[in-house]
């Protein structure tokens, strides 16, 4: 407070205070004027800020930094085909004329391919729901043709300057197993559905154990069983399933057992886990069907004549056309026609042993042909004295009739595998039998996933 008085009461201040006004603005814009001119630079300085000389360091002593600029990636390369591609599927009744019109080519290319090379006769037996893909040029000739049969299989047919080149592309499909588990309830078929097996691996299995069960007949509510088989990948993708590894089937409490076994010179078959065979010499029935509508009866009322006489076969009850099996590997020693029997084939097989089919649809073999098990001879039909659709099987031994269901029982097996190849057997096959021994783990009507056996796989 001091201070400020004596600031107050400075004679400066004073002074100023009473200094005119328009004095005071001439002082001010003269000490101005003064404070700028001592601002500018002198004529030396000038020159000396005009001559400065800034060294610059030669390219040499720069240290190089690579530029990196941001690269776009190319825009994507549009295949183009210098030819016209036409895919064709083989429909029923269609040969390879037909299909090369459709793809805009005359019989002049078909032939020009058939001569070409010797592997183009292969497309003479062509299969509905394969496909050909056709490549053509602009001026209409045939340059490449591929017979897709499957995504595993196809042929091609390259033009050259004289005649085509070929080649078979094939592709191995990745195997793993899997496994399903069911009961029956019903039937084999509906528990084989309700386990999602397909209609191949059911009818499989049943053919499997068909010597030893009758799908028809023996099977109770509560039976179950287990099948363990290949499923096959092509790129990740499911192409469908292979073959039948190993099977269970357990009936009114009595367990089969089979496992697919391949000797050395590529053969497969079913066996027991001993060794012994599952097929037997004959089929317990030759033909696939719906139920047995007369069984063998010796003292059976005839259901058209109405007299009683011997019944010496098993009626069994089909949609007409339903493939008849030969019950076992023989000659055809009669194939004929009667007003009773309608069609009939007699088959004599080794053992004086033959069997006898009537009624037949139709006959697809003739007298003195030879034929193999299972292989399709007739089909069934009601022909001759019939009141409907089914086949008349007879089994003779000795030339007395047999109850054909019961006899095999007493008949021998196929051969089993000899002492020399049981060690193989068992190498190949223990894995695959062992899948079948029970666990808590089994689940009916599921799918388990089994891990691969590459020891398993390579002997297969």
């Amino acid at each position: 407070m001091e201070a400020f008085e004596k600031i107050k009461k400075s004679p400066a201040l004073g002074f100023v205070k009473h200094f005119p006004r328009a004095h005071f603005i001439a002082v001010a814009a003269l000490s101005v004027v003064l404070v700028g001119a001592s601002m500018l630079p002198s004529d030396n300085a000038s020159a000396s800020r005009h001559e400065q000389v800034i060294a610059i360091p030669a390219l040499s002593q720069v240290d190089e930094q690579p530029i990196t600029l941001p690269v776009e990636p190319p825009p994507p390369e549009v295949k183009q085909t210098p030819y016209r591609i036409s895919n064709q599927t083989v429909r029923s009744g269609d040969n390879l004329s037909l299909i090369f019109k459709r793809a805009g080519l005359s019989d002049k290319h078909m032939i020009g391919l058939l001569n070409g090379n010797a592997d183009s006769k292969r497309l003479t037996k062509l299969f509905p729901g394969h496909t050909l893909e056709f490549s053509i040029s602009d001026e209409g000739e045939l340059v490449e043709l591929q017979y897709v049969k499957s995504r595993l299989n196809k042929l091609v047919y390259t033009k050259l300057d004289s005649g085509y080149d070929f080649e078979e592309i094939v592709r191995q499909p990745d195997i793993h197993s899997a496994s399903r588990s069911g009961k029956i309830s019903t039937s084999l078929f509906d528990a084989g559905m309700q386990a999602n097996l397909d209609d191949r691996l059911i009818m499989e299995f049943a053919n499997i154990f068909g010597w030893d069960v009758d799908f028809a007949l023996d099977i109770r509510k509560g039976d179950t069983f287990k099948v363990l088989y290949e499923e096959k990948f092509l790129d990740g993708e499911k192409l469908g399933n292979g073959e039948i590894l190993a099977a269970e089937f357990i009936n009114q409490g009595e367990a089969f057992r089979a496992v697919r076994y391949v000797n050395e010179d590529g053969e497969s078959s079913y066996y027991a886990p001993d060794g012994t065979s599952m097929r037997k010499a004959f089929l317990r029935a030759p033909l696939d069907f719906r139920r047995i509508s007369s069984n063998f009866n010796p003292k059976r009322l005839h259901p058209i004549t109405k007299v009683v006489r011997p019944h010496r076969g098993t009626d069994y009850a089909a949609d007409r056309g339903t493939p008849v099996w030969a019950a076992g590997a023989g000659r055809v020693i009669a194939s004929g026609y009667t007003q009773y029997n309608g069609n009939y084939i007699v088959i004599q097989h080794g053992n004086n042993i033959q069997t006898k089919y009537l009624h037949l649809h139709k006959r697809f073999v003739k007298k003195g042909d030879r034929v193999k098990q299972k292989q399709r001879i007739g089909s069934v039909g009601s022909t001759g004295l019939s009141q409907a659709p089914h086949l008349h099987y007879e089994f003779l031994l000795d030339g007395v009739h047999r109850n054909p269901r019961t006899v095999i029982n007493k008949l021998p097996k196929a051969d089993s595998i000899a002492k020399s190849e049981m060690a193989r057997f068992q190498n190949q096959t223990q894995v695959w039998i062992a899948e079948l021994e029970p666990t808590t783990n089994t689940r009916y009507a599921a799918s388990d996933i089994l891990s691969e056996s590459a020891e398993a796989k390579s002997s297969l």
